[in-house]
């Protein structure tokens, strides 16, 4: 399943022999992990570790160059490192125009800790990671933990690749992995559409226009006492049909218990928002509570249209804060 935390999750097994990875392999298939069915097992020959690592070549927007990361703790959470100890990692940003030059090879070896006879095998992988990160058209390439092993090896165990939907167009052969280890909902919105959507694990449906304001109310969510089941975000210009898609996918949810619909109308138009609305409520059964606040262009005719609408699992709020607290209360 293409996201973290698989090992904590128990779906990652030690066996040494066959019919304990053939028991190890039947109580992962089938298990959820965040929201995602394990339904295919990888089986891989284990290595005896010397040493752990960590390296990832990410995109840094901020300094509109690439960002290499390396720190000696492999196999471990990171984020905790970064934060409590910043200096056990090494950075190292890469212009784009010059590429990865052996002098910041070697920096990022270091920091890899790894034992003077795996360096040049080390240097290697690194060189080929970043080639990888480049050719792909990559937004993240990320391997923890980076092994040495005992017979003198570098192994990568476990890695995440992100790649950059913007360059697809060059990259036919990677259409087959779209929906390897994809939900049901991420299938459903590629289907419709509606690229911007991230399935969670909480009750209250969202519909959006615009990251920003979808963050805002996912927090907003959080602080009076609910949890959001999903990001989306329709986008700018949204018309009717993209509003009736969205929320059949948002419904699509089996444990969702209401809905909230947060339109602030910049080129979006919120008569256009409460006219799919009302077609999406037409076309499909609804047995759940939809709040629906609209704000900006035409919001007064979005307002009536939702009004003369008159559905009946249909409320209205006129700011943010009342639609997340209607929403949470919808859910008891």
């Amino acid at each position: 399943v293409k996201v973290g935390g698989r090992g904590k999750a128990g779906g990652i097994k030690v066996v040494d022999n066959p019919q304990a990875a053939r028991s190890a392999a039947e109580s992962i298939l089938g298990m959820q992990i965040r929201s995602h069915t394990v339904e295919q097992v990888l089986i891989e020959a284990g290595v005896e570790i010397a040493s752990e690592a960590y390296l990832s070549i990410l995109l840094d927007r901020s300094s509109k160059k690439h960002l290499m990361i390396a720190c000696a703790e492999g196999g471990v959470d990171i984020e905790s490192v970064a934060k409590t100890r910043p200096e056990a990692l090494t950075r190292v940003l890469v212009e784009p125009l010059l590429g990865l030059r052996p002098f910041q090879v070697a920096r990022i070896v270091k920091g890899l800790g790894f034992p003077a006879d795996t360096r040049k095998a080390a240097a290697a992988v690194v060189a080929g990671l970043f080639t990888l990160y480049e050719q792909a058209d990559a937004s993240l390439v990320e391997v923890n933990p980076l092994v040495a092993t005992s017979s003198g090896e570098v192994v990568a165990l476990d890695a995440k690749v992100s790649l950059d939907e913007s360059a697809s167009y060059r990259h036919p052969e990677f259409e087959k992995l779209r929906s390897y280890g994809e939900g049901e909902r991420e299938q459903l919105a590629r289907r419709y559409g509606l690229s911007n959507f991230v399935a969670l694990e909480g009750e209250i449906g969202i519909v959006g226009n615009g990251a920003g304001l979808v963050m805002s109310t996912l927090d907003l969510i959080d602080q009076v006492g609910g949890r959001a089941a999903n990001f989306l975000d329709v986008g700018g210009g949204a018309d009717p049909e993209v509003v009736a898609n969205a929320l059949r996918l948002v419904l699509a949810a089996g444990g969702t218990k209401s809905v909230l619909v947060n339109i602030f109308g910049g080129i979006t138009r919120c008569d256009q928002v409460a006219a799919g609305v009302v077609e999406a409520l037409g076309a499909i059964q609804v047995d759940i509570p939809i709040v629906v606040r609209l704000a900006g262009t035409n919001a007064p005719e979005g307002v009536r249209i939702m009004e003369q609408a008159r559905h009946p699992r249909v409320v209205l709020a006129k700011t943010m804060l009342e639609a997340a607290q209607k929403a949470v209360e919808a859910t008891k």
